[in-house]
């Protein structure tokens, strides 16, 4: 069995590094995506879905180097389901509303937008450089 999810979309907050006890790095951030259409009424419809990425060891260390919040980012890796249910992680906002959170751990992320500028080291390496597993560079369709 095998599973792979690719994801395009913008950081929604600065990365987070922190280390593991045996010093492995480990990174975190929010990724948005969004999706717009126009309904059969002609009504504009849009939808935006949040995703937690986990990054870990040199790819966790670029990602928290190079990347802020508005970037944009791919993010190739593999979907980790909450592990109660199976599921993706879901819970109750303040407001009341429910809440869905899709965990990705990153095998690869690719930058591709420059942000809204700001320094980050000066926005790190050109638009097409990537990060992660060297092996699989091509995109299966």
């Amino acid at each position: 069995m095998w599973q792979k999810v690719m994801i395009i979309g913008n950081l929604g907050k600065d990365p987070e590094l922190r280390y593991t006890p045996n010093g492995t790095a480990v990174t975190n951030f929010s990724v948005a995506t969004n999706r717009k259409w126009t309904n059969a009424d002609g009504t504009p419809g849009e939808e935006t879905v949040w995703f937690r990425v986990t990054a870990w060891s040199k790819l966790g260390e670029n990602c928290n180097k190079y990347l802020s919040k508005g970037r944009q980012v791919f993010v190739e890796g593999t979907l980790i389901p909450d592990p109660a249910t199976g599921a993706p992680k879901v819970w109750t906002r303040t407001d009341g509303s429910a809440g869905a959170s899709f965990e990705i751990r990153a095998d690869r992320v690719q930058f591709l937008g420059q942000g809204n500028g700001g320094s980050k080291a000066e926005q790190g390496p050109e638009s097409d450089t990537s990060y992660g597993n060297e092996e699989e560079r091509e995109l299966p369709f």
